[in-house]
């Protein structure tokens, strides 16, 4: 699997990791330099290893994109599945998937508690039981076999909600056969994104060694 520099510095600007101006990442039709330029190191599998310098400091990652889509009839942008090692920055498997759209999620959704006496509330009116009517939007999870990790949203993309987790879910990346990302959208239907995990425990050690920490 070969991805572009180009494409790579957009994942790199949108899971946060280089300070890319705003406007330069405006306009995709335009070729613009970025502070870093990725390059393919390796490929296991599935997985591919990339490397990117930003000033003396040195970001290593390992990628793939899912096998499968559901629904399949959707549009959307390419998603990827996004480990990076910022040790300059003591960052350590750091997880993003990036959706290709807007994710929604129950914790946006989701109403505040009313802590008001029962006494001082308002009988509901229509539009009210209209609200309570509606159900809460799902969540977003990555799922390897019988493990799950709860996401956070994030724009497009989604973070392990819990980042102690992180290394937990890395744990069951490398036992397992499929990583499976579960995304509620803002709009229209629910995503399935389906990865395969053969090659990803090479990758990622692969992108340790070639980013060792201080």
């Amino acid at each position: 699997m070969f991805v572009s520099a180009k494409t790579i510095a957009r994942l790199f600007a949108a899971a946060g990791v280089l300070a890319i101006a705003s406007h330069a990442l405006a306009d995709t039709k335009k070729e613009r330099d970025t502070p870093a330029k990725p390059a393919l190191v390796a490929s296991y599998g599935d997985w591919s290893v990339y490397q990117s310098a930003s000033g003396k400091a040195r970001i290593c990652y390992a990628l793939a994109t899912p096998k499968e889509r559901a629904p399949a009839d959707v549009k959307r942008d390419p998603a990827y599945a996004f480990i990076s090692e910022r040790p300059a920055e003591r960052v350590r498997n750091e997880v993003v998937f990036v959706m290709g759209f807007d994710v929604g999620g129950a914790e946006a959704e989701k109403p505040a508690k009313d802590t008001k006496d029962t006494k001082d509330k308002k009988k509901p009116d229509a539009k009210d039981k209209d609200k309570k009517a509606k159900p809460e939007a799902a969540g977003s999870t990555a799922i390897v076999g019988d493990a799950s990790f709860d996401l956070l949203p994030k724009g497009s993309n989604l973070w392990v909600k819990n980042a102690a987790q992180e290394s937990q879910l890395i744990d069951e990346m490398r036992k397992g056969a499929q990583l499976k990302i579960k995304a509620a959208a803002k709009k229209g239907a629910a995503s399935l994104d389906t990865y395969s995990l053969s090659g990803f425990s090479q990758a990622i050690d692969r992108a340790l060694k070639d980013c060792p920490g201080s």
